[in-house]
């Protein structure tokens, strides 16, 4: 039996790309592609598992706003789908672009608000859960570094995932469409107060800062990999 046939594929070939933009070995990218259906199915797991994570949520708030509720379980879902579409042999830079967003965003985001808020989060889950949470979302980071393998970010698509995520940074902390803000649930009241400011606002500004780093990231992904093909053009 194929196993890489049955688990994934071959990888992609890799271009020559800066240690700060493509971080990961090369033989640990190798591995994520041959075995890309594993990834799959561990994303889908995780994602089923932040679905029921959100679930008071989802009572709580109306039906036309539960798209911008489940941050983190999206985006486990995009990777999930990016790499499956990728294993079948039909690649989208757009569900790629939006999954490394996703990732890289909230992959960070959670455990920057499960430190900063952790006396209250380690009260209400337990360390276990605490501790499950937080590598799992560093995982996320993790494997968002697999992508540049898979597409060269074009434009169109890095404004496709840009968009959507500003739009749901608008949801979360700022103008919800109905009812109330959609962030991920904290431990704290939003207007209880924090340092020289409020829980609400302190979350929101490491969604904000969040929001810039992935986009930082693709593109300058583009312009190395543009750089490689017309080194000429940037000499």
């Amino acid at each position: 039996m194929d196993i890489v046939g049955a688990l994934g594929r071959d990888p992609p070939d890799r271009e020559s790309l800066p240690r700060w933009v493509a971080p990961l070995p090369e033989w640990l990218e190798d591995v994520a592609f041959r075995f890309a259906w594993v990834i799959v199915a561990i994303n889908l797991v995780g994602t089923a598992f932040g679905f029921w994570y959100y679930r008071f949520q989802f009572q709580a708030l109306p039906t036309e706003m539960w798209i911008f509720i489940p941050d983190s379980p999206g985006a486990t879902l995009l990777i999930a789908v990016a790499l499956g579409a990728w294993a079948l042999g039909r690649s989208s830079d757009t569900l790629a672009a939006l999954a490394f967003f996703g990732n890289v965003k909230l992959g960070l985001w959670t455990p920057y608000v499960l430190i900063v808020f952790s006396p209250q989060f380690l009260a209400n889950s337990g360390p276990a859960l605490y501790a499950f949470l937080l590598v799992s979302h560093l995982g996320m980071v993790v494997q968002a570094f697999v992508l540049h393998r898979i597409t060269d970010f074009p434009l169109r698509a890095v404004a496709v995932a840009a968009a959507w995520y500003t739009v749901d940074l608008l949801m979360d902390y700022f103008v919800p469409l109905t009812g109330e803000v959609t962030h991920t649930s904290l431990p704290y009241a939003d207007a209880e107060p924090w340092l020289t400011t409020t829980v609400l606002q302190v979350a929101a500004a490491g969604a904000v800062a969040l929001t810039v780093v992935p986009l930082f990231w693709m593109l300058a992904t583009r312009i190395a990999t543009l750089r490689n093909a017309a080194p000429e053009t940037f000499a």
